[in-house]
């Protein structure tokens, strides 16, 4: 049974050291409702609530980017071209990762994949 002083010392270090990042870099932290809601937040306190720059006072464009259209357009994209790989016959992960890159570079392999799988060729 763990000690319970050791645990709670560990309890008390801060995320960032105990915790890795597990999206590597990717940029989507959050589902989008959930990265809405503390975006929602940090616009009316007008200041950052998080990460690195917490505390300082929100730039222009970082009030932009909170006002959520955006975020919305890129959102709306990535679910565009996930459903496009999913209709091509590719599995969920594969999808996702598909979605995750520009259109230009996935345009190619959904078609191949359509025609493959006996569709129209996009």
């Amino acid at each position: 049974m763990p000690d319970k002083a050791n645990t709670k010392a560990q309890a008390e270090q801060p995320a960032a050291e105990t915790k890795q990042n597990r999206y590597k870099g990717d940029g989507r932290w959050f589902r989008p409702r959930i990265r809405a809601k503390g975006y929602a937040e940090e616009r009316k306190a007008k200041v950052h609530q998080r990460g690195e720059k917490e505390g300082q006072e929100l730039t222009e464009y970082e009030k932009g980017l909170r006002s959520g259209y955006l975020l919305s357009q890129a959102d709306h994209a990535g679910q565009y071209k996930y459903g496009q790989a999913r209709d091509a016959g590719f599995s969920k992960k594969e999808a996702g990762e598909l979605s995750k890159k520009p259109w230009k570079e996935i345009k190619p392999i959904i078609a191949k994949k359509r025609k493959d799988k006996g569709g129209d060729a996009a």
